[in-house]
């Protein structure tokens, strides 16, 4: 069900008649969610992530992290299986079943001291393996920037959680319990890198897009790990909106 509205979907995408480097029929909408999101990030993330940071220790705020990363694990187990990552599926799987129990639900990470980092991949990764193009750039209210081919994805992903269809609404309260505190984590950790591209930058709009498209398509290019890479909306999507609301 989830491949057909998938396949729906991406018969919508918008393809330019030539190829180019940026393809942005939809900036003026674009730009108006850029404003929005930038506005949601000072009066609320960037002045609550300093609070948080300040007032929680390291360790607290790590746990955390840990937690909400280990409850997004079995969407990249299966996603490695829709890939045909074997390897990766296996890896994935093992270590969410070390961190859930000796890592008392995931707020450690006793795996990565077994060699299972974490490989993190997403339904719009799927479909890039499966020759899906990227589509328009696009930037959502709340989720940041994304392109067509990666908000499919992002709709399936929050669809068809193995947590949230495993556990129900019980799941939906565990991950909004450690979304929130990790997404003002990263908020945190990276305020230097946010910052420079939303204030510090002529153009923000301008320049989120093309650090977003830049390093998603180096990302995929398999050049480097999901887990190296730093999307500024990636945590909003991944931990925040599928508990609350789902790289602020």
């Amino acid at each position: 069900m989830f491949v057909l509205v998938a396949a729906v979907g991406l018969t919508a995408c918008s393809v330019p008649d030539t190829p180019v480097e940026i393809h942005d029929p939809y900036e003026s909408a674009n730009r108006a969610s850029h404003a929005f999101n930038k506005g949601a990030d000072r009066l609320f993330f960037k002045p609550a992530s300093q609070v948080y940071g300040t007032i929680v220790p390291g360790r607290v705020r790590t746990s955390l992290s840990n937690a909400a990363g280990n409850l997004d694990t079995p969407r990249s187990v299966v996603n490695d299986i829709l890939q045909g990552q074997g390897e990766d599926a296996v890896h994935n799987t093992f270590r969410f079943l070390i961190n859930t129990t000796m890592g008392i639900f995931g707020l450690f990470d006793p795996a990565s001291g077994f060699g299972l980092e974490p490989r993190e991949t997403g339904f719009g990764d799927t479909l890039a393996v499966w020759g899906a193009q990227e589509g328009a750039y696009i930037e959502l209210p709340l989720l940041g920037p994304s392109t067509e081919r990666d908000a499919i994805g992002q709709f399936v992903d929050i669809l068809a959680n193995p947590i949230g269809t495993v556990l129900g609404d019980d799941g939906d309260e565990i991950a909004a319990s450690t979304s929130l505190p990790s997404v003002l984590n990263s908020r945190y950790e990276f305020s230097d890198t946010v910052d420079g591209i939303l204030y510090d930058s002529a153009d923000s709009y301008a320049q989120l897009r093309l650090f977003y498209l830049e390093s998603r398509r180096f990302e995929l290019s398999g050049q480097t790990s999901a887990g190296n890479m730093f999307d500024p909306y990636e945590d909003l999507y991944d931990e925040v909106y599928e508990g609350l609301y789902d790289e602020f």
